[in-house]
Parts: structure tokens; sequence; C-alpha cells
């Protein structure tokens, strides 16, 4: 009763209180969403399509759809008024399920009817701009507040963003591919064409003096020689608060493939922009290549070599841990490919954020580039290959306060160049944490790494094969939302497994296993026992006619009698020994559930009382001596 009542009072005088307990604070929303939320100017509905037979055939959803709610009703409590929440429960054959469908939201069968269960979100603005999650997933949990509160930010904040690209590559296609008689070089990269679908895609001048405001996020790649004027411009769009997505590369695969203006690839082929990177607190060495084993590419290696294909070591796969999927960007994909990739490194001392998003294995290697952009021997490189255990980083995400990389000032003009009439004013240090994404290699962006592009009736076909595109698209749009919304990060997820269960399960299961093998490695024994005796290979008359050896396959001995009996009695324990590993399992869980329940329903009722009780016996003292 005493809890009962603590609950009512505080349900009436403090409706808003709440008290976290979770190991890792699922029920706080961050910082950045409540800026996010504070910062509404007009009214959002959001509107939540939930379908409670989806909850009743799958546990999990329901869970699921009860975290959804909680967690909308804290951004609607948070909006001062601002958010609207609506929720519906489509039925089949509806008005509401055809608004769901008509949403765009994803209907999902659940049993041979074919009737379809809704989970999704629809999120409208006064002038009808619709944003929508079309089904919740469970596994995509940690990332449930991201998710929200970004579909708010892109409801309060509706123009398209308008990302720069600054780049001597020909991503928008080469002008020489007919003079070069290739046509297809005059085709834009993939990944253009995927950031014109969410994007606007501005180019800008490599001799650029002043990045325009417009630009939310520039992305910078393979920048070689570029001016001081350049380099200030770039420093200075980075200190007013835009986003900064740079490329470089120790050895462009890319630019060592295509003809330069003499008829040849260039030698240098590599990038580097030392003097704002090191101010920012990194280093990224131009003069070496990450070598890795694990994900290498299989590639035709020289015909004096007489090797088919061999490991390049210096093009490789990214996957499972190489990708840190705790970033949202990083989340949804399986691989990305890198080649002739180099290495990133926060500097000693460095105050700023450092989070890696590409990290090779730790069967990698350093070797000095000249090796890879002179000598790009397959075999050679693989024969002096030495894994040093080291993991390096090849791209990361920066965050923190910066300080200009030109402290005295703009430099001066190049050689025929006057400043614009509009040059900002100088800024020393960024206006709040500034937010950039490096990566040590712009191959990410070549077609040939990631993508198949087939002509299919005049019409071009890409078929991917490796996540870059997706990367480069995410990061963008990721670096395209306010500085609150790139704050936040993956959480913890409610759906947590019993993990106490999970290791008495994986406990019994080893012993089973081991049982198991014991046994079967018993019956393989005995059954070349018993072919032995039957061929007459041991025992007695073993060494007789051919004519003996038959009798003896077709008569069971003594000594035949004997192995079966000591083989039938060794199969009885043996499974009497795994039913009984099977019944301890059993008898564990239930012995853990018991005490689960024990705790649940009769300690935790008991300590309230015990302190109900210890409560009333202090009152009671002191009442007592206060009459005394």
């Amino acid at each position: 009763m005493l809890a009962v009542g603590v609950n009512m009072l505080a349900e009436r005088a403090l409706p808003r209180a709440r008290i976290d307990l979770t190991e890792q604070r699922l029920y706080t929303l961050a910082e950045g969403t409540r800026q996010v939320l504070s910062g509404l100017q007009d009214p959002i509905t959001l509107r939540l399509f939930y379908s409670r037979k989806l909850g009743a055939e799958i546990p999990v959803f329901g869970a699921y759809a009860d975290r959804v709610r909680e967690m909308l009703a804290e951004y609607v409590a948070l909006s001062g008024g601002k958010l609207r929440l609506e929720v519906y429960d489509p039925e089949p054959f509806s008005e509401i399920e055809d608004r769901a469908l008509a949403y765009g939201l994803q209907g999902v069968p659940v049993d041979q009817s074919g009737e379809r269960v809704f989970f999704g979100l629809v999120g409208t603005n006064l002038v009808d701009d619709e944003r929508t999650i079309g089904f919740f997933q469970p596994d995509r949990e940690r990332f449930l507040e991201y998710d929200l509160t970004r579909l708010v930010y892109e409801l309060s904040n509706p123009q398209r963003p308008t990302i720069g690209v600054m780049t001597p590559l020909p991503l928008n296609g080469d002008p020489r591919a007919m003079m070069l008689r290739q046509p297809q070089l005059a085709q834009p990269a993939v990944v253009m064409n995927q950031l014109r679908q969410f994007f606007t895609v501005k180019e800008v001048a490599l001799d650029a003096q002043v990045i325009e405001p417009e630009i939310q996020v520039l992305l910078v790649a393979h920048p070689q020689n570029l001016v001081e004027g350049t380099q200030y411009a770039l420093d200075q769009f980075v200190m007013r608060g835009g986003k900064l997505l740079l490329m470089l590369d120790p050895h462009s695969e890319a630019q060592a493939s295509r003809p330069g203006p003499g008829g040849q690839p260039p030698s240098n082929t590599a990038s580097s922009l030392d003097r704002l990177v090191n101010a920012w607190g990194v280093e990224a060495p131009s003069n070496q290549v990450v070598l890795d084993l694990r994900g290498a590419w299989r590639v035709r290696a020289n015909p004096q070599d007489r090797v088919q294909a061999v490991d390049y070591v210096a093009w490789y796969n990214l996957t499972g841990d190489s990708l840190n999927r705790a970033e949202v960007a990083l989340a949804g994909l399986e691989q990305v490919t890198v080649a002739s990739a180099g290495e990133l490194r926060r500097r000693e001392g460095a105050a700023v954020e450092f989070v890696p998003l590409l990290t090779s294995s730790a069967q990698s290697m350093l070797v000095d580039a000249a090796r890879v952009r002179q000598d790009p021997n397959p075999t050679r490189l693989l024969a002096d290959f030495q894994a040093d255990g080291q993991r390096r980083v090849l791209a990361a995400r920066l965050r923190g306060q910066l300080a200009t990389a030109f402290p005295d000032g703009p430099p001066a003009p190049a050689e025929g160049q006057t400043r614009p009439a509009d040059f900002p004013a100088h800024r020393a240090a960024s206006d709040g944490p500034a937010n950039i994404v490096i990566a040590n290699d712009t191959d990410i962006l070549e077609d040939r790494f990631w993508v198949r592009v087939q002509d299919f009736f005049g019409q071009q076909v890409a078929t991917p094969f490796s996540g870059n595109g997706s990367l480069i698209v995410n990061l963008a749009d990721t670096l395209a939302g306010s500085d609150a919304l790139i704050s936040l990060r993956s959480r913890g997820e409610s759906l947590r497994p019993f993990e106490m269960v999970e290791d008495i399960r994986r406990n019994a299961d080893a012993e089973y296993r081991q049982t198991e093998r014991q046994l079967t490695q018993k019956l393989e024994e005995t059954e070349r026992r018993l072919r032995e005796l039957r061929q007459g290979s041991t025992g007695p008359g073993s060494s007789g006619a051919g004519a003996e050896r038959g009798q003896a396959q077709a008569v069971i001995t003594p000594e035949q009698r004997v192995e079966i009996d000591q083989a039938r009695e060794e199969i009885l324990r043996t499974r009497r020994g795994l039913r009984g590993v099977q019944l301890e399992l059993r008898r564990d869980i239930e012995g853990l559930e018991t005490l689960l329940r024990v705790l649940n329903i009769v300690l935790v009722p008991a300590l309230i009382t015990a302190f109900a009780i210890g409560l009333a016996v202090v009152r009671s003292r002191r009442r007592a001596a206060a009459r005394a």
C-alpha cells in the first residue's frame, strides 16, 4: 500500500519527474534532442500507425512499440506544445489502413491470410511536408532517438541541403572523353548521381577564395597543390561552422589510371593538406600506404610470375569490426572498399574528439607510397608483406573547438587575383564545435572499386557490390544536419538478453557438445573394431585362409559378442550422461527463474514492508520522546 500511495502521489505532484536507473541511460534524451525540440518554431504532427495484432503475434514488437510510444510522449512533453502525437491502429480494409498506405508506410503480412500489419511513423508540418519511418525495426533501436530527432529536424528545416564539391578528379565526367575515344569516361561517377538525389550539388573552383555561405557541407576530394588563398577559404569555412568532408590520398588509383595532359598518367598521385589538418589536431601522412591481408582483392599478376591470381594487399574490403557501426553513417553497411589508402593519427596533445570510422585489421602494415605508385606488383608486395599486429585508422570523424591554421590572418592574394568585395572577416577560432570527416583515400569514390555499371537498352544500371556510395551519402547527410543532430550517437537497447541464462546455456551446450564428440569417437572406434573382427584381422584364426575369413564374417564369435555388448553398454552410459547434462541445464535455468521470481514477488515487498515498519518505529520513538 505504501508503494502504491507513493506512486499515486508522485503522479499527481510530480508528473514530469523521471529517474533513469538503466545502465546506458536509455530513457534520458540527449542534449542534442532537447536543443532540436526547444528550437521548434512551427507545429509538427506525428502520426504513429501501430497494429496491435503485430504485438500479439510477435511479442518483441509489442515491447518495442511501448518503447517507441514512451519516447514519442517524451518528445511531445519537451516540445513546449509544438509537437502533437496521434496513434492509430490500422484495421484490415479500414480507412486508417488506406491512409497508412497512402503515406507510404510498409505493410507486413504476419500469417497465411495475408492480413498486413503496420508499425511506422508519419510527420507533417504546416506546409504539408512529409517525413516517414516506413517500419520500426527492433534491431535499429540503438538509433531510434537519432531517427526520431532527424525526422523532427527535417520537418522544421524543410529546405534541401546544398553540398559543394571541390576536386580535380573527373567526378562529373571527363570532358576529354570523346578526344580519348572513351565515351564511358563522360559519365559522372555513380556517387555524384546518388548525391544529387538528396542534395543540391554545386561545384566549387579549386582556386576559390571564399566558400559561399549557402553551402552547408563541402566535399573536398584529392586537393593537390592548393594555393594558400584556397586553403584559407577552407579553414575559414570550418571556422564559420561549415561541415567539411575531406578526402586525401597517398596514391590515387583513379588518377594513376587516367592519362594526364601529356597523354601519360601523372607522376604525382598524392594529395595532402598538412597545414590545415595538423592545426586541427590530425596527421595524415601522404608518403605511406596501409596494406591489409584481410579482405585483399584477388587480382591477375604479371604473366612472367607464373601466377594466375594473387592477393593484392593494397586493395581490400573492410568488413566486421573495421566498420564503426556505432556511427549512424555506418550502421547499415556491410562492406567498404579502399585502394592504396593512408592512415590517420591524432596528434599528441590535441584536444579534438577523434572517432575512427574505418580501420584496418590487425593483419596490416605500412609501406612507402612510392612502392605502390612506381612498382605496383601484387606478387612482390605479398612476398614482402609482414603484418605487425597494429590496426590503423583510415577515416575518422573530428569534433571540437578548433583554432585557425592562419593565426596571422588571410594570406596575400595570388598573382593576378583580387579579393572579392564581400570578403568575410577573419575568425581565429571555430564558432562552436567544428564537425569534420577526414578519409585518407579518395578511391572510395571510384566506380570500379564498389559498383558495376552496365548498359541496359540505353539505360545505365548500377549494381553495387560494396557500400562506398552509401557511406559518402550517409556522411554528407549526417553532416548536413544541425550540430545538435550530429552530436547524437547510438544508444543502448532496451530488449537486452538475459546474460546469466545465456551463459548457462553456452556452458551446458559446450559440455553437451564435448560429450557428444566423445560418444561419436567411441562409436567410430567400436564400428572399426567390429569390422576388424569380421574381416579376421585380429583374434584367433586371423591368419587363416580366405575361406576361414568368410566364415568368420558370417558367424559372430564370442569375442565379437563381448565387443558388441560392451559397445551397447557404453552407448547407454553415454546417452544417460547426455540426458543428465540436459537435465542439469533445465534445473539451472529453472532455478534461476525461481530465484528471480522470489526476488520480484517476495524480496521487494519484504524490503518495502521492513522500511515501512522501521519508519513507523522511528516515528513512534520520536513521539514518545516529544511527550517525555
